[in-house]
Formats: structure tokens, C-alpha cells, sequence
């Protein structure tokens, strides 16, 4: 399995100290911050403790459904992510990015690095750079230690393991689904930032670290302080009756906060007047703090690449429309299209809009009309890929299957390795083909699974592997996504029911051997400190986060 998934060094940790977050760190006048000198927090949480957290705290989201898992927009997050973090203060240091399934308008930051991005933030965005200015703030509070400053600030009161997603979990765990989704989606639930209050100096240092790495990614240093004013003046407490987002809870917006940005926002852009091509970066800096990539001789020439996106529909207005589709119900949204695109003003009839009826058209098994929704599109943009696959999904939801493997073939052929094409096609494959599609199915995916926590890919290679009677791969994908999903004791028992089969050859039981060892810790961590999850029948302990005896219990919804 890749990159050693079985991790438990943190779960021990977190098993012991047994509560839950509260209080965050108070706001003190005299609460310097010294940006990039480090933190005593860090003797009390490693960094590989951080991060192993921050995965736990993503499988126990998936588990409960609050995570959009889709690897087109797993991609398009992660690519603009990494694009900030690279000319970021910390390039090297781990980052993963994903999207909340919540409407709020609001971000995150947690341990790790990992950084949540709520479903209603980019819905709400008019564009990439406003986007991508929340994005490089949230980053800004990771690279600045403003978690670990937090708990440091904190620790005097309660434990520094008081971290917040599981003891959420537990709390709404104990009652059922229901109970668990709503302490998660909550003012008060899982997700770091929206417990813990950073003081005004971390958002004011988290704004201006944002915006210098705004401005040398190639964005608008203005987006920032332009999207925290159009939320302040559109949807403020005394503006209409609008509830205030969770965005301006979580960072309070001040008349000085965004005078100070706009300011910073405006020294940059003179200073990038000033430099070779319009830009901030260094070159030889960021050679020094980022890993060699052989292929970028010359790191200031992708700048551009964001802008260069053709003719076509663009691909943030698309994927904004993803999201919109992807994390509500697929009814409501093809009619909420259909009153969009059936004005007779004409001001919604855009390419994203179509593209958004199609997918909810696609969702709700009606693929023939997402066919006619995509060809105008396709007929004007005829190489635009995250078209193409809507339209190869939409043919072979209407029956098209052959159609739609065409289209599946070509764009594998053109981007092999891309998760959202091999995912898709794999699936066509492997559902109502032969044996021999169905190992291509597995062919295709394998080798995707290298890099990835999505549970769906490792489902996906286990059903093609399955099917293509290869039954020892097969199992072992499906103790991954058991694992992945947030299911330990699952993926516990489908690794010794591998080993107990006749077929295995030595390479397949050391590997299956490896993994249980893997594994053990953390399943004998949990049934000693009785911390139940959804597939544990010995932690049965139902009691509030604060005991020493904490329920984890993943029930969906």
C-alpha cells in the first residue's frame, strides 16, 4: 500500500490524553509574534505527528460524508494549492488540500498542513484570485505556526492534545448520524480554525504572508482584501438582513484589516513594476527552498500559465459549478440550472451554467439532455477536457457506451496518468465489460494509486481487479479504502482473511503480512484505550469527549 498508510504514532497520543479542544488563544496586547522563529509547541507536537493527524482528522470527515471526493476537483485544489505553497515561506514543509462539503463561506486550516476549503467559499468566489487569496491566507497561518501557537497559548488550561475532530466525533458519535453531522457542520464542530480563535495579530501576519505569496504565485495582490470587502458590504449582519459568513466570525474584518491589506496589496504591485516581467519571484530563492523539479529550468515563466487558458469556458468557472453540483443534491440543482438558463434575459445563458446543468442532468440519470446541454459547448471548445469528460459520462449514463469508451480512450491516450480520466474510464470498463476490460480497468488504475488517500480509486481498482480474477490485489484495495474511509478494524480483518488463502505466493503474504503489522498498533491502541469506531464492537464506551475513555464512532448519516 503506498506511502506507509497505517500510521499511529498520533492516534496513541490522542488515545492518551483523551479530550477535546476548547478555548482558543486569547487576544493579548502584548502577544508578539516573531514570524518563522519556530515554537516550544513543536516539542509537544512533532511535525510527523501534525501530519498524521490531519489525515486521521480527513478519513473521519469522509467517513461522516463532509468531503466533495472527486479527483477532477482534487486536482484543480491541489494544483492551485501547490502553486501558492511554492512561493510560499515554507515550500517544503507538507500541504494538502482539499473541499468541505459545507455551505458555509468559509476556509480552514489543521495540523499537517492539510487545508479544508468549504464547498459555499467557492461557490460564493467571482473568480480564481479571490479564490486563491483566502487559500494563501489559510496557508499563511500554517507557515506562521499559528496552530501551534494556539495550543501553546492554550495548554495552560487544558491538554495540548485536546484536538478538535475527534472529540466532535465522539460528542455527535455517542447520539448517531444525525448528531454527528450536525456537531461537524456546526459553528462549534470538527474543523480547527472554527475553534480555535487566532489572535488579530495572526490574521493580520497570516494577511500579509497571504498576500506577498498571492502576488508572487501571479494573482491579484487585491483579491484578498477585495473578497473579505465585498463580503463585509453584501452580507453583513445590518445589509439586508444577511446572515454574517462564517468567514467574518472565523476572521474578524476590520476597517484598519482591510486598509492594512489593501495598502500591502498596493506595495507589491508597485514593487512587481519595478522587477523583470512583472513578478516577485526569485529565482535563485526559490531554488534554494524548493526541491529540485528537473523539468523548470526557470520557475518565473509559469507565472503566466493561469492566464493563458484560451477561447474556452474557464476552468475556474467550471469547477466552481463542480462544486456546486457535486456537494448538493443532484434534483434540486438540474431545476435550480433550468430556472437559471430559462430567463428570458439571457444574463445566466454562460457556458459554466450549462456545464452545471449537465452535470446535475448527468447525476439524476437523465444523460441524454446533458448530451444536448454539453455539444454547443464542445462545438466551440472541442479540445477542452473537462468538457469532453462531462460529455463521455453523459453517453454512457444515456447508453452510449461505446461512444463514451471512445472519448474515455482518446482523453487517457492524451493525459494518462490524470485521476479523473483513469477513474471514469476504469469505471465504463469494468461495469457491463468483458474480463479483459475489466484488467484494463485495473491496469489503468494501479498505478494511480501510488499517490493517493481517495478511497474511491483504491473501491475502483478493487472491483476491476475483482472482476479480473485477480482476487489477492482485489482484497488488499479493499482493506486500503476500508482503512482510508476511516475503518481500521475492517481493513484489520480483510488482511487476515487474505492470509488464509491457498493461492498466495510468497511476494503477495509478505506483502499482506506487512500491512497487518502496520495496522496492529494502532487497532490494539484502540480496543485498549475502548475507543470505539464504526467497525469496533469492543469500544463501546459512549461517553463525553473530556473522560478519559473517548468514542471516535464514524457512523454515517
Amino acid at each position: 500500500m503506498p506511502h506507509s498508510p497505517f500510521r499511529y504514532r498520533l492516534l496513541m497520543t490522542l488515545a492518551a490524553a483523551g479530550v477535546a479542544f476548547g478555548a482558543g488563544a486569547q487576544d493579548k496586547p502584548d502577544d508578539v509574534r516573531l514570524p518563522d522563529l519556530g515554537s516550544s509547541a513543536n516539542a509537544l507536537i512533532s511535525p510527523q505527528e501534525a501530519q498524521d493527524y490531519g489525515a486521521m482528522m480527513l478519513q473521519q470527515m469522509r467517513a461522516l460524508d463532509m468531503v466533495v471526493d472527486d479527483p477532477l476537483l482534487d486536482d484543480y485544489i491541489n494544483n492551485l494549492g501547490f502553486r501558492l505553497v511554492a512561493n510560499s515561506a515554507k515550500p517544503k514543509d507538507h500541504f494538502a488540500f482539499f473541499i468541505a462539503k459545507d455551505p458555509v463561506i468559509n476556509a480552514f486550516s489543521a495540523p499537517g498542513g492539510y487545508i479544508g476549503i468549504d464547498s459555499g467559499l467557492i461557490v460564493i468566489t467571482r473568480n480564481e484570485d479571490e479564490l486563491a487569496g483566502v487559500m494563501a491566507h489559510e496557508i499563511g497561518h500554517i507557515t506562521q505556526n499559528h496552530l501551534q501557537r494556539a495550543y501553546e497559548a492554550a495548554k495552560k488550561d487544558t491538554p495540548l492534545m485536546a484536538l478538535v475532530a475527534l472529540g466532535a466525533i465522539a460528542a455527535g458519535g455517542a447520539a448517531g448520524g444525525q448528531a454527528a453531522a450536525a456537531a461537524l457542520l456546526g459553528g462549534q464542530g470538527v474543523l480547527m480554525q472554527k475553534q480555535i480563535n487566532f489572535t488579530r495579530k495572526d490574521e493580520a501576519e497570516a494577511d500579509r504572508t497571504g498576500i506577498e505569496t498571492l502576488a508572487k504565485s501571479g494573482y491579484d495582490p487585491n483579491a484578498l482584501a477585495g473578497f473579505f470587502q465585498r463580503m463585509e458590504d453584501e452580507m453583513s449582519a445590518d445589509s439586508g438582513g444577511y446572515q454574517v459568513p462564517s468567514l467574518l466570525l472565523d476572521h474578524p474584518v476590520t476597517a484598519e484589516r482591510i486598509s492594512d491589506a489593501k495598502s500591502r496589496a498596493s506595495a507589491l504591485i508597485a514593487a512587481q513594476k519595478l522587477q523583470p516581467g512583472g513578478n516577485l519571484l526569485d529565482k535563485n530563492r526559490w531554488v534554494q527552498q524548493t526541491a529540485p523539479i528537473a523539468y523548470v529550468k526557470d520557475p518565473t515563466t509559469l507565472l503566466p500559465a493561469k492566464r493563458s487558458a484560451g477561447p474556452g469556458p474557464s476552468t475556474f468557472l467550471l469547477m466552481r459549478e463542480r462544486v456546486r453540483v457535486l456537494s448538493d443534491d443532484a434534483y434540486r440543482m438540474s431545476n435550480y440550472y433550468a430556472g437559471l438558463l430559462g430567463r428570458q434575459d439571457g444574463r445566466y445563458n454562460t457556458p459554466e451554467n450549462h456545464y452545471g446543468y449537465a452535470l446535475a442532468l448527468t447525476r439524476s440519470g437523465q444523460g441524454a439532455k446533458a448530451v444536448g446541454q454539453l455539444q454547443p459547448l464542445l462545438d466551440k471548445s472541442p479540445d477542452n477536457l473537462i468538457v469532453r469528460l462531462a460529455m463521455a459520462d453523459a453517453r454512457l449514463q444515456a447508453g452510449e457506451r461505446a461512444a463514451a469508451l471512445g472519448i474515455y480512450a482518446a482523453l487517457n491516450t492524451e493525459s494518462p496518468r490524470n485521476k479523473a480520466i483513469g477513474l471514469a474510464y476504469a469505471n465504463a470498463l469494468n461495469f457491463g465489460g468483458s474480463k479483459e476490460q475489466a484488467a484494463h480497468a485495473a491496469e489503468l488504475l494501479r498505478p494511480m494509486l501510488e499517490d493517493t488517500d481517495e478511497p474511491s480509486l483504491f473501491t475502483a481498482y478493487a472491483r476491476a481487479a475483482e472482476r479480473a480474477g485477480d482476487k489477492v490485489r482485489a482484497g488488499e484495495a479493499y482493506a486500503q479504502a476500508s482503512y482510508l474511509s476511516g475503518r481500521p478494524f475492517d481493513a484489520m480483518e480483510q488482511l487476515k482473511g487474505l492470509l488464509k488463502r491457498n493461492d498466495l505466493d510468497y511476494y503477495a503474504r509478505a506483502r499482506i503480512q506487512a500491512h497487518i503489522a502496520e495496522l496492529t498498533p494502532l487497532v490494539m491502541e484502540l480496543r485498549k484505550r475502548r475507543i470505539s469506531t464504526d467497525d469496533n464492537p469492543d469500544g463501546t464506551s459512549q461517553q463525553q469527549f473530556g473522560s478519559p475513555r473517548m468514542s471516535l464512532r464514524a457512523t454515517k448519516p
